[in-house]
């Protein structure tokens, strides 16, 4: 969680002030899909769907919830689509509940209608698997204001893992198991300021795909922690998430991504 705190001092000397104009760039609104489905509770027959739309915003500007024409989910398997509706008018957040079967069976494609142009993506259900362990260390990189925390888990030997860990706060890391599958694996993690006493953080691991760790890899680089990956970006990665309206629309893609994540999280309560 780093605050970067930007000073701005200005002279006034016998009632005379200098007054600086900043030019900041803007670009017209762009779509934002947060569709990362994260399935925890595997022993529930249904699964409550959620959907987030948004668009960029140019700076010091308030982010907006995007309104959908339309938006669905569609096993290709089974041929069974589920739409998702607006809940609370003007939030953004759409949502449904889905037989869990048809979320980890088969491929799934999500579909956006939105301002006159069409949206499609394509994904597949990625298992992952549980903690082992979560504590506290000792150690720090660079000085006493950071905090660690150790997680260990046990990477299976029968496929090849990617995995994305959420760390509360907007702070997440990729790993794969090229130089550890099969084994159990132990690392550490440094939030770099201080968490007060007795603060309860939730740690979660996601089952995710190549293309979604090399997507997330360069997301977490380029947005910095203060934001989070899932917030808007300040650059532009291009996601799973394109436009299918016609040629001429290829560069109006929508910014987001499309996953469906099996998920398994842990609490650890900080001490000082």
């Amino acid at each position: 969680m780093k605050n970067i705190i930007i000073l701005i001092s200005c002279l006034i000397t016998f009632g005379c002030q200098d007054v600086i104009e900043v030019d900041l760039p803007t670009e017209d609104p762009r779509l934002v899909i947060d569709a990362l489905i994260r399935l925890e509770d595997m022993d529930n027959p249904s699964v409550l769907v959620q959907i987030r739309a948004s668009l960029t915003s140019s700076f010091f500007e308030e982010v907006m919830p995007a309104q959908l024409q339309e938006i669905t989910l569609t096993n290709t398997e089974s041929g069974a689509i589920l739409t998702l509706e607006e809940s609370i008018p003007d939030t953004g957040v759409y949502e449904n509940e889905w037989d869990l079967q048809e979320l980890t069976q088969g491929e799934l494609e999500l579909k956006v209608e939105y301002d006159g142009q069409s949206y499609l993506a394509k994904t597949k259900f990625v298992p992952t698997v549980p903690l082992d362990s979560l504590e506290q260390g000792t150690t720090t990189l660079f000085g006493d204001d950071e905090t660690e925390v150790i997680i260990t888990f046990t990477d299976d030997a029968e496929r090849d893992d990617y995995y994305l860990f959420d760390f509360d706060f907007g702070e997440y890391l990729v790993s794969e198991d090229e130089f550890y599958q099969g084994k159990r694996f132990q690392f550490s993690f440094f939030y770099d300021s201080n968490l007060e006493d007795d603060r309860l953080v939730t740690i979660s691991i996601l089952g995710i795909d190549q293309d979604f760790f090399n997507y997330m890899n360069q997301l977490i680089q380029q947005s910095g922690a203060d934001n989070g990956p899932f917030s808007t970006p300040a650059t532009t990665v291009r996601g799973n998430i394109i436009n299918v309206t016609g040629t001429a629309e290829k560069d109006n893609f929508a910014l987001g991504y499309f996953a469906i994540c099996q998920t398994f999280s842990d609490t650890l309560l900080i001490k000082k």
